[in-house]
Formats: structure tokens, C-alpha cells, sequence
């Protein structure tokens, strides 16, 4: 019997298609899961750290989601902005596979930003 992930079950790898993301909520926290553009999942704060946008609604190139707003750019490993206006950097969150089930921990903010109204 294997220990169960940490975090919580947010979906199945294959309900998320190379180079776009999915908005989930996370007791009441918008996170965007995000498979970039070598299929690889990621989980970060799906809020903009510019303005008031979900990152989930924009573009993913390589290894970045672009704000559809103002066009801020985020690095989906490090959370940290590539493309001006947004300065800060935005959360991180660790994610686990267990075969094709996706577990987000919000708990775990790998990058160390802030994470706002959680």
C-alpha cells in the first residue's frame, strides 16, 4: 500500500493538453495547473501579481504563461516574472504524480511568494 500524495486531487494529467492550463480552485484559491510545452505539469497562483487577471485565460510558450491583460510573462518553475509590467513574482505550488492523477499542495509554496488571501 503506497502513502498518499500531499495535496489535494485537482485532476487527470490527460484533461490538460500540451501549452495550456486549467483554473482550479483550492479552498476558494485559484491555481493554475499548466502543462507547458514539453508536457511537463506545473502549479502556480492563478492570479497575475500586475493586476486582477487569471494567468489560466493566457498563453503558454515554452516554459511561461503569458498574462492575456497586460502581457506579463511568468516563469511556471520559478514563478518569477519575465515580461514587464508585473514586478513580483507569483506562487509556486509543488505537484505530485501518481499515475495519471494530478495533486496540487497549496501548502507548499516552492518559490516562496507570497500567497495572497489564503
Amino acid at each position: 500500500m503506497s502513502d498518499q500524495p500531499q495535496g489535494e486531487l485537482v485532476c487527470k494529467a490527460s484533461e490538460i493538453q500540451v501549452k495550456q492550463a486549467l483554473r482550479i480552485l483550492i479552498d476558494d484559491y485559484p491555481v493554475a495547473i499548466v502543462k507547458d510545452s514539453m508536457g511537463e505539469i506545473h502549479a502556480i497562483g492563478d492570479t497575475c501579481s500586475h493586476a486582477d487577471i487569471s494567468l489560466s485565460e493566457g498563453e503558454v510558450e515554452g516554459c511561461a504563461i503569458e498574462c492575456w491583460g497586460h502581457g506579463s510573462q511568468f516563469d511556471l518553475r520559478t514563478g518569477q516574472p519575465l515580461q514587464l509590467p508585473a514586478y513580483d513574482p507569483v506562487p509556486v505550488f509543488a505537484v505530485t504524480l501518481d499515475g495519471e492523477d494530478v495533486y496540487v499542495d497549496v501548502t507548499n509554496v516552492v518559490n516562496g511568494a507570497s500567497v495572497q488571501n489564503y
